[in-house]
């Protein structure tokens, strides 16, 4: 009998986020692999990490972060050949993925290579979006809004023509991107609108009104938050529910 793989979500980044069901597989299972940049630590085994043992084998699977393209899927391919082998040898393998494996999540090309020849399981998790929200002090969305997740590398035109057609947005993946997407925003007359959340869950998050925001640039974790609805919920609120937090 072969290993069971599993793509297991680990929430934003706080530890305790992790649901129980993550935590008893991650304990469990005897290889555990994880993304890593080829420079600096790997986010995802930083939240994992009270809850790994020596016992433990690990599997870093180097993807570069460049603002180039490079050779993604050959770096899922050779490492889906590398898990295979230790699913061969029946071991479990847990797969460690940010937020949740399915929502924008790395761990869904090794699922397109694995899950037909070995039996899987995914576990979803909090994604960072539900945990800005929560951090902010504001609903994402009500009643019958259409909430739109829209991925900052997209151009001004197809941002402004989602964003005008929700009534709620979360605009993800800021990074280099996040001063032209501000002027967007100010252009739309939505900034008064707006929320700005970094590192949620972790210990230097950041949450405050897009309007308060200073710096002409944002880290890869972090995204704004956008209400048009009826309901009276502002993002002045991260004053009050974010400062403790």
């Amino acid at each position: 009998m072969t290993g069971k793989l599993y793509g297991l979500g680990l929430g934003p980044g706080d530890p305790e986020l992790l649901t129980l069901k993550a935590h008893r597989i991650l304990t469990s299972c005897t290889v555990v692999a994880y993304p890593a940049p080829d420079t600096g630590p790997s986010f995802a085994r930083q939240i994992a990490a009270p809850y790994l043992t020596a016992a433990q084998l690990e599997v870093p699977i180097i993807v570069p972060m460049r603002v180039e393209r490079f050779p993604a899927q050959d770096i899922y391919t050779k490492a889906a050949e590398t898990l295979s082998h230790h699913l061969d040898a029946g071991s479990d393998v847990a797969v460690l993925c940010e937020g949740d494996p399915f929502f924008y999540g790395s761990f869904m090309y090794l699922f397109e290579r694995l899950a037909d020849r070995y039996p899987t399981e995914v576990v979803p998790g909090v994604s960072s979006m539900m945990a800005a929200a929560a951090g902010l002090g504001r609903p994402l969305a009500a009643r019958n809004d259409v909430l739109t997740v829209l991925p900052g590398p997209l151009s001004d035109d197809e941002l402004a023509a989602r964003i005008e057609a929700s009534g709620a947005v979360a605009i993800i993946k800021l990074g280099r991107h996040f001063s032209r997407i501000r002027a967007l925003i100010e252009s739309l007359g939505l900034t008064a609108q707006a929320g700005y959340a970094e590192r949620v869950s972790l210990a230097e998050q950041k949450l405050t009104p897009l309007a308060e925001v200073a710096e002409d640039t944002a880290p890869y974790f972090s995204m704004i938050l956008i209400y048009k609805g009826d309901e009276r919920w502002h993002p002045a609120l991260a004053k009050t529910l974010g400062s403790g937090a």
